[in-house]
């Protein structure tokens, strides 16, 4: 249908509804129907709020991710990202213990014997002592020559003994033993001091002769435990010094 007709056609249905209408109202209907229709601005209007409604929506919700991510930290009992494991300094392992000396050295629970180079004839004992001190008890068989030409050093796991030449056994104090054996040496002669020494030390129980025959002379020692010792010669006056670990 033409503009020009669809004019015409609104015109009879205007006259038909109105009845006899003012001779002027349809010509003032057709000049309206005539002019240029003008784009009606409600639309975009309402397209320009809803644009702004949209975008302050989209401004709201980056402003509160974003003050999240801010506050995370700061919220209480919020976790906190792990973090790197500090590196646990290596604990330093204590040093060893280093073996307990003597004023002789190292201990040891093992037999021992020295030979002299050049012994005497015979090597007569003229003193024989105990003592203690912290650490170790002391035996010393002091001699008025030099050294007898052999000494043997034996400890044993009890303290009974074989007296000599009587093959009689002989039980000292204590339940370890270490038996002393100088061989070349004279026990009677010049030495007028005790064949037996009841010490009750903290180790050496009791010290006791229990052989001086045809030249070799034998000390015992009843021991509290199992008998670790060390032992020297010293001279001026020549002297056999053994010490006994506590």
């Amino acid at each position: 249908m033409s503009r020009e007709s669809f004019r015409r056609e609104i015109g009879r249905a205007f006259d038909a509804m109105s009845g006899a209408p003012s001779p002027a109202l349809p010509a003032r209907v057709r000049a309206a129907l005539s002019e240029p229709r003008q784009p009606r601005p409600g639309p975009i209007w309402m397209a320009g709020v809803a644009a702004g409604v949209i975008a302050a929506i989209i401004v709201g919700v980056l402003v509160v991710s974003s003050l999240n991510r801010h506050q995370t930290s700061g919220v209480p009992g919020a976790i906190a990202s792990p973090s790197a494991a500090a590196t646990e300094s290596p604990v330093s392992t204590p040093s060893a213990v280093a073996s307990p000396t003597s004023p002789a050295g190292a201990y040891t629970c093992n037999s021992s014997a020295v030979s002299a180079s050049n012994p005497p004839l015979t090597a007569y004992i003229n003193a024989v002592r105990t003592g203690t001190h912290s650490g170790y008890d002391q035996v010393t068989i002091q001699f008025s020559t030099a050294q007898p030409g052999n000494i043997t050093i034996e400890p044993q796991p009890s303290a009974r003994f074989t007296g000599a030449p009587s093959g009689q056994a002989i039980t000292l104090a204590g339940q370890y033993g270490i038996l002393i054996t100088l061989s070349g040496a004279d026990g009677h002669t010049q030495y007028t001091g005790p064949t037996d020494f009841k010490t009750n030390y903290a180790v050496l129980k009791e010290l006791r002769q229990v052989q001086d025959f045809e030249g070799t002379v034998q000390w015992a020692l009843g021991l509290s435990h199992a008998g670790c010792y060390a032992y020297t010669i010293l001279t001026n006056p020549t002297r056999l010094v053994v010490y006994i670990q506590q």
